[in-house]
């Protein structure tokens, strides 16, 4: 478990503030402030197909792209992977990407309303550093989408591989920005491999180290094999980065997260035709499941901003899922997976519990696009500190330690509800913790006589009485003295 002085590290460069940020663009000739709090940095590898072929990946797009305010989405690249079932991937699909552009670029005036928005950055300021709440304009995403590897399979890897989207990840890890590079693998991360292959043969050991340090990779499953293929875990240069990398490498591979997103949505298709499809252009091109529904978006719900956990800390549990360093499911090669059945279980009992939260953010984003209006998360207070970083409280055993979200707010001028609840997978007291009044907004965490040295987590829970009924999070981290 990580030390409260490393947590306060991790998140100085970037204090994420308010779910959302409403001085970002209003004025063109303005420049963002250097002290501006700074979305998360992702790049998406997407086997994205034509919805008749497999409609998963552009259902995740559609979530990805009203969301996109909270992301600075510094690629969109397609590659190959189970849609293309061991085929080179026909590029002509990557004009799935085109006409998701296209809708989101018709839907933006109703969705820059949302945080005040009313024009974009210059292009050079852009592709800089952007604040959460600012909209990217279709000409900065058009220009970010390209193509990856073509091909599946750690065969395919050294010269004649290097493509527009790994010389993409090369330059971006390069860039000086202290933030996270997240690598979001939709498909198969052979073009991330490509680029880890290239930097390996090119520069020193002690450059390549540093390259790794700056990727953060969450996997969905394992896609680099054709679909006929799947457990032949030697085929694909998943394992190779893992086997070439070991730990310099944040490798994260869900085998859960996934599952529930998918088999959970196609149970609950309904609401998706209710308050998803139709909403907005961007809704009229969201297609009806044919598998699954949306199993590539626990990628980016893993570093959604909002409160509840720190992405680099596999083990903290956030709306992506939860994970362990372990014996992956290749059997050979280790990284932070849920593979084990204990961690499953673990994994899968929050999916379910934050599935309903996910999904009303979902259709409070669509209400957005379609009509220019809709309900916002509340902005969590905790102990009077802003943002979303987590909250760090050091006590002694047998205290109490107050709690208090009476700063909190709601920028629809909603009433809200406060719940707080103690998250024992993500500290290292497993004893019972007692929250009295945990309902109100000033709650009291009574402090394990037995808990010395050990460290809790604390989650603020708040729901507005909106529609949907929205949440915001906000974590506190218990350090008890020795």
């Amino acid at each position: 478990m990580m030390r409260i002085q490393q947590i306060l590290a991790r998140w100085s460069g970037l204090l994420l503030g308010a779910f959302f940020v409403t001085a970002t663009a209003c004025a063109s000739e303005k420049t963002q402030s250097e002290t501006s709090f700074l979305k998360p940095r992702i790049v998406v590898l997407t086997d994205i197909a034509p919805v008749d072929v497999e409609p998963d990946d552009m259902e995740s797009m559609v979530r990805l792209l009203v969301h996109a305010d909270l992301y600075e989405i510094e690629g969109l690249i397609s590659t190959g992977g189970w849609n293309s079932s061991g085929r080179a991937y026909p590029t002509d699909w990557m004009d799935s990407l085109k006409i998701a552009i296209d809708a989101y670029e018709r839907d933006l005036p109703n969705l820059m309303k949302r945080s005040g928005q009313t024009s974009f950055l210059p292009a050079d300021q852009e592709s800089q550093k952007q604040s959460l709440g600012y909209w990217p304009s279709p000409d900065y995403l058009r220009s970010r989408t390209l193509l990856g590897s073509l091909e599946l399979g750690v065969g395919k890897l050294g010269e004649g591989n290097d493509s527009p989207g790994s010389e993409l990840i090369i330059r971006l890890a390069d860039e000086e920005d202290d933030r996270p590079l997240w690598i979001t693998v939709w498909g198969g991360a052979n073009t991330l491999a490509q680029a880890i292959w290239r930097v390996k043969h090119d520069r020193t050991e002690e450059e390549f180290r540093k390259f790794l340090h700056k990727l953060y990779v969450y996997t969905i499953t394992d896609q680099d094999v054709p679909w006929g293929d799947r457990g032949n875990y030697a085929f694909s240069s998943h394992q190779w980065i893992r086997k070439t990398c070991g730990k310099d490498i944040h490798f994260i591979w869900d085998e859960s997260a996934w599952l529930t997103q998918n088999s959970t949505g196609s149970s609950n298709w309904k609401e998706y035709a209710t308050h998803i499809q139709g909403h907005g252009n961007l809704g009229k091109i969201y297609p009806k499941n044919k598998y699954g529904v949306e199993g590539d978006t626990p990628s980016f719900l893993h570093v959604f901003p909002n409160g509840l956990n720190d992405p680099t800390v596999p083990g903290q549990v956030g709306w992506g899922g939860y994970f362990r360093w372990g014996l992956s499911l290749d059997g050979q090669t280790e990284c932070y997976t849920n593979t084990d059945s204990t961690v499953k279980a673990v994994s899968q009992k929050y999916e379910n519990y934050f599935y309903p939260a996910t999904f009303a953010s979902f259709a409070a984003r669509m209400d957005w696009a379609a009509e220019g209006k809709g309900n916002r998360n509340p902005v969590v207070v905790v102990n009077k500190e802003k943002g979303l970083a987590p909250v760090l409280v050091s006590a002694e055993p047998g205290t109490e330690i107050r709690l208090d979200a009476s700063g909190t707010t709601d920028p629809d001028g909603d009433a809200f509800t406060c719940h707080w609840w103690v998250l024992p997978e993500a500290g290292t007291y497993a004893g019972k913790v007692e929250i009295l009044k945990s309902d109100d907004s000033c709650a009291t965490l009574c402090v394990p006589e037995d808990a010395a040295g050990k460290q809790i987590h604390v989650i603020c829970e708040v729901t507005d009485k909106g529609v949907p009924a929205l949440k915001g999070y906000r974590r506190v981290i218990v350090q008890v003295a020795e």
